[in-house]
C-alpha cells in the first residue's frame, strides 16, 4: 500500500489518501505536483483505494506540498516518511 500526503495551507494535519499499487500512487503524485506548477485554483476531488467510501474534495490553491511513500507494515518500525537523515 502506498500512501499519497498532501499538506494543506494553515493546517497541522495532512492529508493522505491510499493507493495499491506504486504505479497508481505515482500517477497521482504526478497530477498533484502539476497543479502545484499550474497555480490556477481548481477543485481536486480524491478518493481512497483501501477504503472506496473515503472521498475528499479539496480547493487547489490551498496545496502546498505533497509526498509519497511506501506504507510499512509494522507500526512504528519502518522509515518514516520525508525527508531525513536517519535511514
Amino acid at each position: 500500500m502506498y500512501v499519497v500526503e498532501l499538506s494543506i495551507r494553515l493546517s497541522p494535519m495532512p492529508v493522505a489518501v491510499q493507493r495499491k499499487e506504486l504505479s497508481d500512487a505515482q500517477a497521482l503524485y504526478a497530477e498533484l505536483k502539476q497543479v502545484l506548477e499550474t497555480g490556477s485554483p481548481r477543485v481536486l476531488d480524491l478518493h481512497c483505494e483501501k477504503e472506496e467510501h473515503k472521498r475528499i474534495s479539496l480547493l487547489s490553491s490551498e496545496l502546498v506540498a505533497v509526498q509519497v511513500y511506501e506504507k510499512s507494515a509494522a507500526g512504528g518500525g519502518g522509515k518514516r516518511p520525508g525527508f531525513s537523515l536517519e535511514s
